[in-house]
């Protein structure tokens, strides 16, 4: 049996010697087509070579194709194609070769020869592609959205079960504060969703920390990330926050990565990952931010108290904007706590006012992030508006961590937007006098009777969350206009990948790329819909046993295919391509589906090379999912990875509330058989829409 660390025999085709067995991963950042399109090539190189090779897809909808342990203990050599990361521990022993998911497109036959001579994985080995990554986020961005995925969940549950206890259990007390009986059901529901928040922190941090430094980083991060929102460690009343989770998670995950670099010996490295390099790390770190990190916040902290203790007596407008840009700054951070314990420890002295200006900022935050994902949808992903929702319930009840995973996420454009808001709320409750005589903030004490000045009250708190909604979105919409810029203009080796409208971080908002309808498109629509309709009732006879294969779960149908396309050019075929969807009775509104999906190609081209484009959209102008093919002879101008111009072109759309993710589950299936040139092929060779739609019956 050849070694794994030896050159592997080569394969000759002869009995007497053993067939090459490869294993291969592909994976994309958003896991749909050029994940599968990997797959297919690496698969059909191999297979004309005589070489077995299995391939692990790593896709939106979930890992498949699963590479097992005996797969791995037999395998000659490991062939990564992925723009994202992928663990490379099972891989341990073997020949593994790290490349961009591109490569597993364009190149696949030179892969499989140089994976032969791949160095040999070892324990702890970065997980990180080598070479030909293509255009992507850096790992600073990547990092930080692993940290943030983690994290919303524990954001949602713990605030949302704080809400449901107070609104349901909590009550104002006459000695002041809004409380919940401590012996009560919901004061068990309350500290449930405390820990909920108490772990969110740590959570952050650690897997920032893991996706930089991998496992040995994740208890550093986490525990870097408790101390970090622990002021009582540090002489602070109040901890850093999620800032300072996110400033531990990064030191943490490059320390972990300097100790790597150590030489140790031999019989060290085995404990390495596991006992030394946790150690080392966490206790590094941790008194880090203690004795350095720790001080200065402490600093801060007791000098904004006197500093707010000496404006008193200015202006409430000027008042009220202060506290309101500190309220924002940082949900619960130092300087958060610093406005909000000064206007706590005002109302036992008779002053409630300034606790009238904190409690109208403290809820804008998460409402105006709430409002933003309502606002622009497509600028979020599914799980971000869903976070919106959820967002919203929490700024209801004054709880600001609402809007942490989107400060997180974006901190260059969410906390300003956050801070303008919130100063705007702060300035108007300072200016009309409103008090609060319990010491929380949000709607909630305005229902519970706590606040004086109600009207005025929620005056403020609507303009700011508006404020901060409509920033947002506008400083998010600057932003991806610039990095989509920076796109264009570069030459990346995989290309955007493309992803439905409306599900990615960077998904393009309306009025980019926007074609405004017409008047004239809803009319012809409408027209292309009546007559087909006309002609299959009256005219068409019953299918029989010889009609085409039912297509993509009937998606596709005889009437959504035309043999040739007119238009000769990328806008025209996408606006031909939705009045071709809209002979299925199943667009609404065909100017928006057109609008939609020209978005989604100033997001990044659906061409995806030999010869092929799928454009795609996700939007309520269907009423369900359709798919549409045409052929150009002449070809169209897409610009697609290889610089073909698109012959074959699928369309795809499907509505926003579509069951769970079957736009992915159609873009998998037709990038894998897309692949296949003998298919395409046939699909040029087609001589009519019925036949075009037999071959297209080969799909499964």
């Amino acid at each position: 049996m050849t070694s794994s660390a030896d050159p592997p025999p080569t394969g000759d085709g002869s009995d007497e010697q053993r067939r090459l067995k490869l294993l291969a991963v592909t994976a994309c950042p958003t896991g749909i087509a050029h994940t599968y399109m990997a797959a297919e090539k690496l698969a059909q190189a191999a297979e004309s070579r005589g070489i077995d090779m299995k391939v692990e897809t790593q896709g939106s909808i979930g890992a498949e194709n699963i590479l097992d342990d005996n797969d791995v203990s037999t395998a000659d050599g490991i062939i990564v194609a992925a723009d994202k990361d992928v663990d490379l521990s099972r891989f341990v022993g073997k020949r593994v070769l790290t490349v961009g998911v591109a490569e597993g497109i364009h190149h696949p036959e030179q892969l499989i020869e140089r994976v032969r001579s791949a160095p040999v994985h070892v324990s702890g080995g970065a997980p990180r592609p080598s070479a030909g990554t293509g255009k992507e986020r850096g790992v600073t961005y990547k990092a930080l959205m692993n940290g943030v995925s983690y994290m919303i969940p524990f954001v949602v549950v713990g605030g949302l079960l704080i809400a449901i206890s107070l609104s349901l259990g909590g009550h104002t007390d006459p000695s002041g504060g809004l409380v919940i009986p401590k012996d009560s059901f919901w004061m068990d529901v309350n500290n449930i969703g405390v820990i909920g928040f108490t772990l969110m922190v740590p959570i952050l941090s650690g897997y920032i920390a893991y996706a930089i430094g991998d496992r040995p980083a994740l208890v550093p991060g986490m525990i870097g990330g408790w101390i970090a929102n622990t002021g009582s460690l540090y002489d602070s009343e109040a901890g850093a926050g999620f800032i300072g989770a996110i400033v531990t998670g990064f030191l943490a995950g490059y320390l972990v990565l300097w100790i790597k670099k150590v030489r140790v010996p031999r019989f060290v490295q085995p404990i390495m990952p596991i006992i030394v390099i946790p150690i080392v790390a966490t206790t590094a770190l941790g008194l880090f931010f203690i004795y350095v990190i720790g001080r200065p916040i402490s600093w801060v902290f007791e000098h904004l108290t006197d500093w707010l203790s000496g404006m008193t007596g200015t202006s409430a407008i000027l008042l009220g904007a202060i506290l309101g840009l500190m309220i924002a700054f940082d949900m619960g951070g130092p300087v958060n706590k610093t406005a909000f314990l000064f206007g706590a420890g005002l109302i036992a002295t008779g002053n409630q006012t300034v606790m009238g200006m904190c409690a109208a900022a403290i809820p804008v935050m998460p409402l105006g992030q709430g409002l933003a994902t309502l606002v622009r949808k497509r600028l979020y992903t599914e799980q971000e508006r869903e976070t919106g929702l959820a967002s919203l319930f929490m700024g209801c009840f004054g709880i600001s961590e609402g809007a942490i995973p989107f400060a997180a996420a974006r901190p260059a454009q969410v906390i300003p937007a956050n801070m303008l808001g919130g100063a705007v709320a702060g300035a108007i409750a300072g200016v009309a006098g409103v008090e609060d005589a319990v010491p929380h903030g949000g709607p909630i004490v305005a229902v519970l009777g706590a606040v004086s000045g109600v009207p005025m009250f929620f005056v403020a708190v609507v303009i700011g969350s508006l404020v901060t909604a409509l920033t947002t979105v506008a400083l998010v919409d600057l932003a991806e206009r610039k990095r989509r810029g920076e796109t264009v203009t570069g030459v990346p080796s995989a290309g955007p990948e493309p992803v439905p409208a409306g599900t990615g971080a960077g998904a393009v908002p309306t009025g980019a790329g926007a074609v405004p309808g017409t008047g004239t498109g809803v009319a012809v629509a409408q027209k292309v819909v009546r007559e087909p309709a006309a002609v299959a009732v009256e005219g068409a006879a019953p299918r029989g046993e010889d009609d085409p294969t039912e297509v993509l779960s009937g998606y596709l149908t005889e009437e959504t295919v035309k043999v040739e396309l007119d238009a000769r050019d990328k806008e025209a075929a996408v606006r031909e391509m939705a009045g071709l969807l809209a002979r299925s009775g199943k667009v609404a509104d065909v100017d928006e589906l057109v609008a939609t999906a020209l978005r989604r190609e100033a997001q990044g081209t659906t061409g995806l090379g030999e010869e092929i484009a799928i454009p795609h959209a996700k939007t309520d102008a269907v009423t369900a999912p359709v798919v549409g093919f045409a052929r150009s002879a002449e070809g169209i101008e897409w610009g697609s990875l290889d610089g073909t111009r698109a012959r074959l072109v699928f369309m795809i759309a499907v509505p926003e509330a579509a069951a769970g993710d079957e736009h992915l589950r159609i873009l998998a299936l037709l990038s894998r058989k897309l692949m296949d040139a003998g298919f395409r092929e046939r699909l040029t060779a087609a001589s009519d829409e019925r036949a075009v739609l037999e071959v297209l019956g080969e799909i499964r």
